[in-house]
């Protein structure tokens, strides 16, 4: 076949393989940080195969922090990150100085309090240990299910996405406050009377929502997808977004994670 010829066939074979945005010939490689669990789940089981077949090669790297993922993100180790949400992406970019846009949000599992070594909401007793969170704005998540529980009451007047344990205003049945790193929770049961687990922690310790004696009801919390600015703009990035917006990865979320909190995009 003359080359020209052979040119225009690969070029037509191209086209038809890859019918969505085409690759960025300066990025073919996307690395993704997520938190261990569900997130990664996510990645492996469908977003992966999507931008593979788009022509990309696609890394993921599993966290088993809140730190490191944001960090790793601006200093180019990772192009993309998903495990937070979005009040706690404000709160560390704005201290670490970072430049990090959020893209799209992403099934999130609810955070709930579940059992240690009292079994029911009615067992709660005067100086209950339960343990939380110990990072400020998943403390504060906690905090506000806690009063939402009508267990503790906050401070009037106070950031209720900044509260901490100091800004407890009335504890009428002296709960004992035990924070702890967020990874550390699901372990923490026996030792602890209750404790509030994240969504992802106690997904990938296998806790079933539903053994929750309370889950939290604000779909303030919904984590998203998280790129550098400076990226925000480029194809590599409206590629993700076009996979995690896909129907066969709403399809994939909606069978794979029952129970969970839903983009408000998805309008379910």
């Amino acid at each position: 076949m003359p080359r020209p010829l052979l040119k225009l066939s690969l070029l037509a074979l191209a086209c038809c393989s890859f019918p969505l945005l085409a690759v960025d010939q300066e990025k073919k490689d996307i690395v993704i940080g997520t938190t261990v669990g569900d997130f990664a789940d996510m990645v492996t089981e469908s977003i992966k195969p999507q931008l593979e077949a788009l022509g990309y090669s696609v890394k993921l790297v599993e966290f088993t922090d809140y730190v490191m993922p944001n960090l790793a993100l601006a200093e180019g180790a990772l192009d993309v990150n998903c495990f937070q949400h979005r009040p706690y992406l404000e709160t560390f970019s704005k201290d670490r100085g970072l430049e990090l846009s959020p893209i799209t949000q992403v099934p999130t599992g609810p955070m709930g309090l579940y059992s240690g070594r009292l079994d029911s909401l009615d067992r709660v007793k005067q100086g209950s240990t339960v343990a939380i969170p110990n990072d400020p704005t998943n403390q504060a998540r906690a905090l506000l299910m806690l009063e939402d529980m009508g267990w503790i009451t906050l401070k009037e007047g106070i950031d209720p996405l900044r509260a901490s344990e100091f800004d407890v205003a009335e504890n009428p049945k002296g709960i004992r406050l035990v924070p702890l790193e967020a990874a550390q929770l699901p372990r923490s049961r026996q030792d602890v009377d209750f404790s509030v687990i994240n969504g992802n922690y106690a997904a990938s310790s296998g806790i079933p929502f539903a053994e929750g004696l309370f889950l939290e009801r604000s779909y303030d919390f919904i984590n998203w997808v998280v790129v550098r600015s400076e990226d925000r703009d480029q194809a590599f990035v409206q590629d993700v977004i076009a996979a995690y917006n896909s129907d066969a990865f709403k399809d994939y979320a909606i069978k794979r994670f029952e129970g969970y909190k839903y983009p408000e995009s998805w309008n379910r």
